[in-house]
């Protein structure tokens, strides 16, 4: 088992951890995540640092301290299939679409765009920005004609996503923001499981913030996820990340579900939210309006391009922040095709760093403001993040692969690195908007 991995004290100074619990984290056995940037690296610390975070807060809930968290050990090779969960995600025997077929690199007139066009609506703004039918044949040719930002502000102006590929790395932004509040929260006694009756209120939608909730289910927390009924999600995405929690649907523009909201707010220890900076403030739902209202909550912030500049509050994904970042083109291949990651890393190694960030705030006693971003990981991972990106031979995705019944059906599914994810999802929105007794 591997010790003293720099990459794990990396994150764990990130998040506010007493230096010497990094060298409690172990990682065993063969990994699949190889590339030209150290993911391999990237993908097992996020995932050590959330197992050590849960040690620490089992061991203060036990009437410890956090030095009294035990050790940790990863498999790399649980890891590496968690990461690309997407990829092994059956529905009743089908394979799920990754991607739809507008979403991809596209060559532009002076270089290369990539667009993200999963949704509908994403998809509609886009071919309203570029004035052509929703065909690929048409999009190539409206996008070759148009330079690459160009392409970018004229499908962001339609409400699309469109990012031209930079060749150069993003501005430095940190990997972890911590804010503390005067407030206190509530005393966590002994549990069974190391988040065992703590009330999460998952704000989040598609990898990032699903993986982190997801995680804060498999360590005992009673997480409900509220999404308006005016913004649909994708089925496969929801039976990827639904498992550990329960979904429901709020229009917070109606009165009486605004109130319903409220009184879950009023019994919640964590807040977690994955919308662009100033998406949720209209609804008095930013992270200053809700510490201020309830000052021992935990709230975990998470956010595409991160906390300042011009690209702030602007939509985005994985892909796109791999793009604009410039780790499509350092993963670029022959002739010079952008290329990306071996996996969603971003997403699922910031899910993991969230979820790490809320345990290691309950573990402090609640009343804490965190800030996380896909660009913050992204600039980790090109500038800090030591190793050389290599793979470790005999790996199998095999071994950790499960299947459960869910709400959309047999599933076949990526078990969890730090343990099993429990019970298949039920359907997207069909949960009520209530808290479980304790």
């Amino acid at each position: 088992m591997t010790n003293q991995d720099g990459a794990t004290a990396q994150a764990w100074q990130a998040l506010g951890g007493a230096a010497e619990l990094a060298e409690r984290v172990g990682y065993r056995g063969p990994s699949g995540l190889e590339g030209p940037l150290p993911v391999r690296e990237l993908a097992r610390a996020c995932v050590g640092v959330c197992g050590l975070a849960a040690a620490e807060l089992a061991a203060v809930r036990a009437g410890g301290t956090a030095l009294d968290a035990a050790p940790v050990a990863v498999d790399e090779g649980a890891v590496a299939t968690a990461f690309v969960s997407e990829r092994h995600l059956r529905v009743e025997g089908r394979a799920p679409v990754s991607f739809a077929p507008l979403s991809g690199f596209w060559r532009a007139a002076d270089g290369w765009v990539r667009t993200h066009a999963n949704y509908p609506h994403h998809e509609a703004a886009l071919v309203r920005a570029l004035g052509v039918p929703g065909t690929p044949e048409a999009v190539r040719e409206a996008l070759a004609g148009r330079g690459a930002v160009q392409a970018q502000e004229l499908v962001y102006a339609q409400g699309g996503l469109a990012v031209a590929v930079a060749e150069g790395y993003g501005e430095p932004q940190p990997l972890v923001e911590r804010v503390r509040t005067p407030g206190r929260g509530r005393v966590l006694g002994p549990g069974a499981l190391p988040a065992a009756g703590v009330r999460v209120l998952d704000l989040t939608r598609v990898i990032a913030g699903p993986v982190a909730t997801r995680t804060l289910g498999v360590m005992g927390a009673d997480v409900l996820r509220i999404d308006s009924p005016r913004l649909p999600e994708a089925d496969d995405a929801y039976a990827d990340t639904g498992f550990g929690k329960r979904s429901a649907l709020l229009d917070l523009a109606d009165a009486g579900d605004r109130g319903v909201l409220e009184g879950l707010l009023e019994g919640a220890d964590v807040v977690v939210t994955g919308y662009r900076p100033g998406a949720l403030e209209r609804f008095g739902l930013g992270a200053d309006e809700l510490l201020e209202r309830w000052p021992g909550l935990v709230v975990a912030e998470l956010c595409a391009w991160g906390w300042r500049g011009p690209w702030a509050g602007r939509r985005g994904f994985d892909s796109l922040v791999q793009a604009g970042y410039g780790i499509a083109a350092r993963c670029a291949g022959e002739g010079g095709v952008p290329g990306a990651l071996p996996a969603q890393a971003l997403d699922h190694g910031t899910g993991y760093l969230v979820a790490a960030g809320v345990l290691r705030a309950l573990a402090e006693g609640g009343g804490c403001g965190l800030r996380f971003s896909l660009a913050g990981t992204a600039s980790w991972l090109v500038r800090e993040v030591p190793g050389a990106g290599a793979g470790v031979p005999g790996y199998s995705a095999e071994p950790w692969l499960r299947e459960a019944a869910s709400g959309y059906g047999a599933l076949r599914y990526a078990a969890g690195p730090l343990g099993d994810w429990g019970r298949g999802p039920s359907r997207w929105g069909t949960d009520e908007a209530a808290w479980l007794r304790r």
